[in-house]
């Protein structure tokens, strides 16, 4: 009884000498582990970093939406808005705008918005709609840049810790085989430094997840707010069209 009360508090005591910091456990691991561990923590704060953007362009482009499609419906007449935008618009929905004027402009020098020109105006129309759905298309991928790498990281990084886990707790084995112990002193900080690769994967791969499933749904309704004025404004100029025909 004597001799387990000392065993117990030699392994206590041993446990208890190693330290199981985050830095500690990174300068022990193998090298591999160490590669997946620094491969997470780059992955986790590029995440980080792509959120912060993502959040910040979205209400910077809401509130662009807003500002332009005040100035739209404010009874201005479309040359002056054109005009007033230039060839260099700051958003998405002043693009598609510009876009569209350009090719109603266009149109006008080569006479094909007068009177007696139906066929001309209906080829019109149809290459307005095209222009701004191409224009929605292009600026929205530019919008969308690097959602891909959220998504990446959210299905990935899970099975990058795991990788290094299980090549940790391998090493662990190894540990064990060539000292031949099988102590909690000798299997626990193996153990640490494999888990640790696991945590840092879930680290990086849940708030990536759960920012791309937000981030998304935000582009969709702002996308969708980029073809409802596409529709809206082709529907305007439709109407000049008719009333000049």
């Amino acid at each position: 009884m004597e001799g387990s009360v000392i065993d117990a508090v030699t392994l206590g005591g041993s446990v208890s000498a190693h330290d199981f910091s985050m830095m500690s456990l990174f300068w022990r691991a193998d090298w591999v582990v160490k590669s997946v561990i620094v491969m997470l923590i780059l992955a986790s704060v590029w995440c980080w970093a792509i959120i912060f953007e993502k959040v910040n362009s979205l209400k910077k482009l809401n509130k662009q939406a807003q500002d332009f499609e005040k100035n739209f419906w404010s009874g201005q007449s479309l040359d002056s808005i054109y005009d007033s935008i230039g060839n260099q618009p700051k958003d998405p929905m002043a693009a598609v705008f510009v876009s569209a004027m350009r090719e109603w402009r266009r149109a006008a020098e080569k006479g094909h918005t007068g009177a007696g020109s139906s066929f001309a105006s209906t080829t019109l129309n149809e290459r307005i709609e095209r222009v701004m759905h191409i224009t929605v298309a292009r600026e929205m991928e530019r919008v969308e840049r690097y959602m891909t790498f959220l998504a990446s990281t959210g299905s990935t990084a899970p099975f990058i810790g795991l990788f290094g886990t299980v090549w940790g707790i391998m090493n662990s084995f190894q540990s064990i085989a060539v000292s031949k112990n099988t102590s909690l002193a000798v299997v626990a900080p193996g153990i640490a430094e494999a888990l640790f690769a696991t945590a840092l994967g879930l680290l990086a791969a849940i708030p990536a997840v759960l920012a791309y499933n937000k981030l998304s749904r935000d582009l969709e309704r702002y996308t969708a707010r980029l073809d409802g004025f596409a529709i809206e404004f082709s529907a305007i100029l439709s109407r000049q069209l008719e009333e000049k025909d």
